[in-house]
């Protein structure tokens, strides 16, 4: 079940701030307040989808096409235009990275890796 008291949700509301990058009428981005790289955002759609797949089977084609606008729009600002990541968590229970706040949101990361992701990273490939 959704909650609408989450630190996304109120960011959408203006209940709290964020450094924003792009907005349309379905999605945002902004800067994640703690980066792994040297770029690292965030795309969140403005409905109610606690996941990815929540977001996949029940937000409208037209909620999708202006979430991935936003995202394209997002990596066009940034100037992202290869070698980058993006991360989606899924459960409490994700193998890698948990999920923590349960509104789906997409991560865009590029460039240099700062250290604690440097650590993340080299763990999960020994």
């Amino acid at each position: 079940m959704y909650n609408s008291d989450n630190v996304f949700a109120k960011i959408i509301r203006g209940e709290i701030p964020c450094n924003k990058i792009y907005e349309n009428d379905y999605a945002m981005s902004f800067h994640d307040i703690e980066p792994m790289c040297a770029t690292h955002a965030l795309i969140i759609p403005k409905g109610e989808y606690e996941n990815v797949l929540d977001f996949v089977q029940r937000a409208p084609a037209a909620v999708q096409a202006g979430f991935w606008e936003c995202f394209a729009k997002t990596a066009e600002i940034l100037g992202v235009t290869a070698d980058f990541n993006i991360l989606a968590n899924a459960g409490v229970d994700a193998p890698l990275f948990k999920q923590s706040v349960f509104h789906f949101h997409l991560h865009l990361m590029a460039g240099d890796r700062h250290d604690e992701l440097r650590e993340m990273v080299k763990c999960l490939c020994e």
